[in-house]
């Protein structure tokens, strides 16, 4: 399997012309999931989040894809890396 990254979103109750319909429906159910979450449970719903999906998904190399694809246009930041603030964060810190 390979990382698709065009829009790939479905909604069994629409047809698929539809599916961009579906996509808006995901977004706003994930900004939905997120209302009155503090900045510390946000990062870790969506910490959470991803490990789901990575674990739906399953295959390495698509996965390493992904993470390729996500970082592609990020500058790495100074300071205290992220997995140990969001570490802290879980351990309650």
């Amino acid at each position: 399997m390979e990382l698709n990254l065009e829009p790939h979103f479905s909604d069994p109750g629409r047809p698929t012309p539809y599916s961009h319909l579906a996509a808006d429906a995901f977004y706003a159910d994930l900004l939905q999931a997120h209302e009155g979450l503090s900045p510390e449970q946000s990062a870790m719903l969506d910490a959470k989040l991803v490990l789901l999906l990575a674990n739906h998904i399953g295959d390495l190399d698509v996965l390493r894809a992904a993470l390729r694809a996500g970082r592609e246009d990020l500058e790495p930041q100074r300071g205290e890396p992220c997995c140990v603030a969001q570490t802290a964060a879980f351990e309650g810190r």
